[in-house]
C-alpha cells in the first residue's frame, strides 16, 4: 500500500545538545520500516525524470520500488548496476539539488527522500555482510592507471573492473578516498563508510597504492610507459586564500588543512594521534559552502565557546546544503551574514586575536547569478578570534600539470578536458572530477568518472584519439 503522506519519512538523528561534544554520525539511518514506508511514497512515474536528474544514471523508481516491496537484496543489485558508492552517495550527495529537485511528488508535496533511501539500501547490504553481487567479464589484459582515490577515481576503477580492464589507483596520502577522508567530517561521512566502499571495490579486483605522489615518484609519462591509459582524478587540494593584512598570523587555516588535519590525521583524538591542532575558543570560518559548514561544526565539537561563520552574502546566496546550515544552527553555530574580512590583527606573539571586517549590501546579479556583493563605506568592525579557517574554494595542485609536456590546463589552474569523452590533450590520458571543475560535489566528479571510464573503454578498443 502506498504511504500518501505529504511529507518524507523523518529520519531519526542525534540531538544537538549531544553531537556537540561527539564526532559521530549525525542522522541515524532509516530502520526497515521506515524505508519501506517512505519508499512507497513513490508513486512510480512512467518518465523517471529523477534518473534523468542523476549523474551516475541510477534507476531510481526501479530500487525504490524494490525497497517497498522489501526486497532489499534486489535494491541493491538495481543500484551497484550503476553505483558502487552508495552508502558515501546517500550521505553527502546534494540531492536536492538534482535528483529530488525533479521528483514528481515535490510539485506538490516533498519529494521522495531518494538520499536516505539510497544510504538505506548500502548499510542494509552492509550489516547483512554483503559481498560482491556484480559478474564481472573476462580480462582484456589492458592496464589502466588512475591518480588519486577520491570519488571520480574511484568511479573510474569500479567501472573498468566491470568493463574488463585491470585498474591500478595511485593515492599520494596514506589512506584511500581522497577528499571524502581527508575533508568531509566523521559526523557526516564516518570513515569506515568510505573503508567499507574502498574495500567493496578491492574484493573487485582494484588495486590501490599509497604513498605514491604522481608527479614525484613517478610521472605521467613514465606511468604510460607501463599502462594503456592514465586518468587523472587528483581534485581540487590547492587552498586559495584572501591576501588580507595579517594573514599569516598563527592561529590562520585553511580549510583543507583544519579538516584534514582533524579528519585523516585525528587530531581530535590528540595525544593518541600524534596531530595537534589549535583548539580555539572564538573561531571564526570565511565562507558560506559546504567545507565552510564542515570547518564551523568541527571547531563546535573541538570544544570552541563560539564557532562563527562569516559569510559575504545573505543566508539565501549560501551554496551550503540547507541541512547542513540547519545543523550547524542547531549546534549553536553563530552566522554573520553580508560581512567580508578585510584584516587580522595579532597579538605580539604573532597569534591571531581579532579579525577586521566591514558590512556588505547587495548589489546586482554576478556571473554566478547570485547578487554581487559591495562593500558599505565606513563600516569596519572587529571580531575577538584566536582561530580563523580561511574555507573560500580550491584549486588543482599544479604538480601534475608542470611535470607532463602537451597537458593543456585552462587558466583557473584546472585540465583542460573535452566534457562529452574527459579525453585531456595528451594522448592517453583522460581526466575528471576538481581537477577539471574546480572544486564541486562528490556525484558531479563521479558522474564526470563514469563518462571518462565509458571513453577509456572506447580508446582501449580501438586505439582512436
Amino acid at each position: 500500500m502506498r504511504n500518501n503522506s505529504p511529507q518524507k519519512t523523518p529520519m531519526p538523528e542525534q540531538s544537538a545538545d549531544s553531537r556537540r561534544s561527539n564526532f559521530d554520525e549525525v542522522p541515524l539511518g532509516y530502520t526497515e520500516e521506515l524505508a519501506i514506508a517512505e519508499a512507497s511514497r513513490c508513486i512510480q512515474c512512467k518518465n523517471g525524470p529523477c534518473v534523468s536528474g542523476c549523474p551516475v544514471e541510477i534507476d531510481i523508481p526501479r530500487f525504490i520500488a524494490k525497497i517497498a516491496e522489501g526486497d532489499f537484496d534486489g535494491a541493491v543489485r538495481v543500484m551497484k548496476e550503476k553505483n558502487l558508492l552508495p552508502a558515501v552517495c546517500g550521505r553527502v550527495c546534494p540531492q536536492e539539488e538534482q535528483c529530488e529537485k525533479v521528483c514528481v511528488l515535490g510539485k506538490r508535496f516533498e519529494p521522495v527522500a531518494i538520499g536516505r533511501l539510497e544510504r538505506f539500501v548500502a548499510d542494509w547490504e552492509f550489516a547483512k555482510g554483503g559481498e560482491p553481487v556484480i559478474k564481472l567479464p573476462p580480462k582484456t589484459g589492458k592496464r589502466v592507471a588512475i591518480v588519486g582515490s577520491g570519488p571520480a577515481g574511484l568511479t573510474v576503477a569500479g567501472d573498468l573492473i566491470q568493463m574488463g580492464h585491470s585498474a591500478t589507483i595511485f593515492e599520494a596520502l596514506h589512506e584511500p578516498g581522497g577528499v571524502l577522508v581527508y575533508g568531509i567530517p566523521e559526523f557526516r561521512l564516518p570513515k569506515t563508510i568510505v573503508a567499507r566502499e574502498v574495500d567493496y571495490l578491492k574484493k573487485l579486483g582494484v588495486e590501490i597504492v599509497t604513498n605514491f605522489v604522481v608527479g614525484r615518484t613517478k610521472t605521467v609519462d613514465e606511468l604510460l610507459e607501463e599502462f594503456d591509459a592514465v586518468f587523472l582524478g587528483t581534485g581540487a587540494g590547492l587552498p586559495w586564500f584572501m591576501f588580507l593584512p595579517g594573514e599569516n598570523s598563527k592561529g590562520i587555516y585553511s580549510a583543507n588543512e583544519y579538516l584534514t588535519r582533524s579528519n585523516l590525521m585525528k587530531a581530535y583524538r590528540f595525544p593518541e594521534y600524534d596531530t595537534p591542532i589549535v583548539r580555539g575558543e572564538r573561531v571564526a570560518t570565511i565562507g558560506g559552502g559546504n567545507v565552510a559548514m564542515d570547518a564551523a561544526r568541527t571547531a563546535v565539537r573541538l570544544g570552541a565557546k563560539e564557532s562563527i561563520i562569516i559569510y559575504r552574502r545573505s543566508r539565501e546566496e549560501m551554496p551550503a546544503r540547507n541541512e547542513e546550515i540547519e545543523h550547524a544552527l542547531e549546534e549553536g553555530v553563530q552566522f554573520q551574514f553580508l560581512t567580508n574580512p578585510v584584516a587580522y590583527h595579532a597579538d605580539p606573539e604573532g597569534w591571531v586575536k581579532e579579525i577586521e571586517c566591514i558590512r556588505m549590501e547587495l548589489g546586482e546579479p554576478d556571473a554566478s547569478g547570485r547578487r554581487r556583493p559591495v562593500e558599505i563605506a565606513g563600516s569596519n568592525y572587529r571580531i575577538p578570534i584566536d582561530v580563523a579557517v580561511v574555507a573560500i574554494g580550491n584549486s588543482p595542485n599544479p604538480l601534475i600539470s608542470q611535470t607532463t609536456p602537451g597537458l593543456k590546463t585552462t587558466r583557473r589552474g584546472t585540465i583542460e578536458v573535452d566534457q562529452t569523452t574527459g579525453r585531456t590533450t595528451k594522448k592517453g590520458v583522460f581526466a575528471g572530477g576538481d581537477i577539471v571543475t574546480g572544486a564541486a560535489t562528490v556525484i558531479l566528479a563521479m558522474g564526470a568518472g563514469r563518462i571518462a571510464a565509458r571513453s577509456i573503454d572506447k580508446f582501449l578498443e580501438t586505439g582512436i584519439w
